[in-house]
């Protein structure tokens, strides 16, 4: 059989401290390959090489005749996600029109995309729009979707797109990522049914729990290498596969103090948040409605609800991001929101690791300014900062296992080692409340269970509470004791039901 492509004795440089080594590597037609490895392992780099997108791939990949990497791979990744929501960013003409609103690239407009005008198949985009539970998010602009919606338009692109006459390849980077707990199962067995002879597909994985149904041959990487490829029965059965998923992390067991004496002049009953009979909607879309909370100090608190429900609009209504807050019911600290604080003082209060907040660092700030700049809870360091400001980050990245990497380039380093340095910036100023919208996704398990246990260790020796987003069961650290579980209402927005965790 013809192979797809190939890759032979490839050589890429990541920064100035790795190189991707890749002796011989081939996919052929029909094939369904998982590239499974740890956070740092090399996959995203092979995968970016396979695609077109490395300066190196014209020198180490050959491709068969008629397959354009350009032109019939589809990508489905948080890479591709950020790619997209930047476009749109620059892009954006709201500050110009009328509405002052711009929806930028819609979700019917970017699946369509996937194919020709005289290719398109609307049985088929009707069958996907379905299965994906993508009809009623059609006309709303990419941006405006949460993590779980834009990565089942990526999906539905993925599985749409076609060109006559050529073979497709999907490249899937953990596709149920940011899926909420109802849908995976389903959207896991609607991807394995076009996984087809005339396609091939190549799943990034670092969890063996995720590797998805109709997977042929594994591929096992570590250290940016290639160990052990093959049949897909074999290689999980594999020492190099069984090694690394058995990998455990250590977990501090004292973290750093505040760089000053913390004051502590809140009554100890005191509710941290209160929020009571909150609404919020966009435009004429309602989204949150007669929403009440309340978090005590003593509140370790887990939200949960399925995509789309509203989650990220309640945290945004408690962090200072979103002014819908104002003229409500909502109250930070024992202090109603709008009575005279500055959006800045309410920033103070909160450390923040989120999705979001990923995608806005971009090339060109070292780790350790990632770091520091949370102490001015801005996207980069543009502030002077002290010897005590940067001690402080040291410390924290130390704690965290990654202070070898405080001077490399944010973007060089693993996606699991990024999230950790969002960690170390969200706490180096021991915010009273750390918000973390789902803050395991990309993360092998050696890094979600890193997180977990540090966040617990967070709990028990800081003066700070824990807000935790999750669409994983059982995925979140021992000290939650609050659950808001978001529900849908009659007129189609949602409300939240609070209960103790037992």
């Amino acid at each position: 059989m013809i192979p797809l492509f190939i890759v032979k004795q490839a050589l890429c440089r990541i920064g100035r401290h790795a190189v991707l080594k890749i002796d011989h590597f081939e996919v052929a037609s029909g094939e369904h390959w998982c590239l499974f490895g740890s956070n740092g392992a090399g996959k995203t780099l092979l995968a970016n090489l396979i695609s077109g997108k490395r300066v190196e791939s014209g020198s180490y990949v050959c491709y068969q005749t008629g397959f354009d990497p350009a032109l019939d791979i589809y990508a489905v990744s948080f890479e591709e996600q950020q790619r997209l929501w930047q476009r749109d960013n620059r892009l954006d003409i709201s500050e110009y029109s009328d509405k002052a609103e711009d929806a930028g690239t819609v979700v019917l407009e970017l699946i369509d995309s996937a194919r020709s005008d005289a290719e398109q198949d609307h049985d088929l985009l009707s069958e996907l729009l379905t299965q994906l539970d993508l009809q009623g998010v059609l006309g709303k602009g990419i941006r405006f979707l949460s993590s779980g919606q834009i990565r089942r338009v990526l999906i539905a692109r993925a599985l749409y797109g076609k060109r006559a006459g050529a073979c497709k390849l999907l490249i899937l980077d953990d596709p149920l990522e940011s899926i909420d707990k109802d849908s995976r199962a389903r959207i896991s067995h609607c991807i394995e049914h076009y996984l087809t002879d005339d396609c091939c597909s190549l799943q990034l994985c670092r969890r063996k729990q995720d590797i998805l149904p109709g997977v042929t041959h594994v591929a096992v990487m570590d250290e940016l290498s290639l160990l052990e490829q093959g049949d897909a029965t074999a290689m999980r059965a594999g020492n190099a596969f069984e090694n690394i998923d058995a990998r455990r992390p250590r977990i501090p067991a004292k973290l750093p103090p505040p760089i000053a004496d913390e004051t502590d002049d809140e009554d100890a009953q005191e509710p941290l948040i209160v929020l009571d009979n909150v609404n919020a909607a966009y435009g004429s879309t309602p989204v949150l409605s007669n929403l009440s909370w309340i978090m005590k100090p003593w509140h370790h608190v887990l939200i949960e609800g399925p995509n789309g429900c509203g989650k990220s609009t309640l945290l945004s209504l408690i962090d200072g991001e979103n002014h819908k807050a104002y003229g409500q019911a909502v109250s930070l600290f024992g202090r109603v929101r709008g009575s005279g604080e500055t959006v800045w003082e309410v920033k103070a209060r909160f450390g923040i690791v989120s999705n979001e907040l990923h995608n806005k660092y971009v090339k060109g700030w070292k780790v350790l300014d990632v770091v520091v700049s949370g102490f001015f809870n801005s996207v980069g360091l543009y502030d002077d900062s002290g010897s005590a400001e940067i001690n402080a980050a040291r410390q924290w990245l130390a704690a965290l296992g990654i202070e070898a990497l405080q001077q490399h380039y944010y973007h060089e380093i693993s996606f699991g080692q990024q999230r950790l340095a969002l960690l170390a910036r969200a706490m180096v100023k021991h915010p009273r409340v750390l918000i973390l919208d789902e803050p395991c996704v990309g993360l092998d398990d050696y890094h979600r269970r890193l997180i977990l246990q540090t966040l617990d260790v967070i709990a028990s020796q800081l003066h700070t509470n824990l807000v935790y987003v999750s669409h994983v069961v059982g995925e979140q650290p021992a000290c939650i004791n609050q659950r808001l579980r978001f529900l849908p209402t009659d007129v189609g927005d949602y409300t939240v039901e609070q209960s103790a965790v037992p």
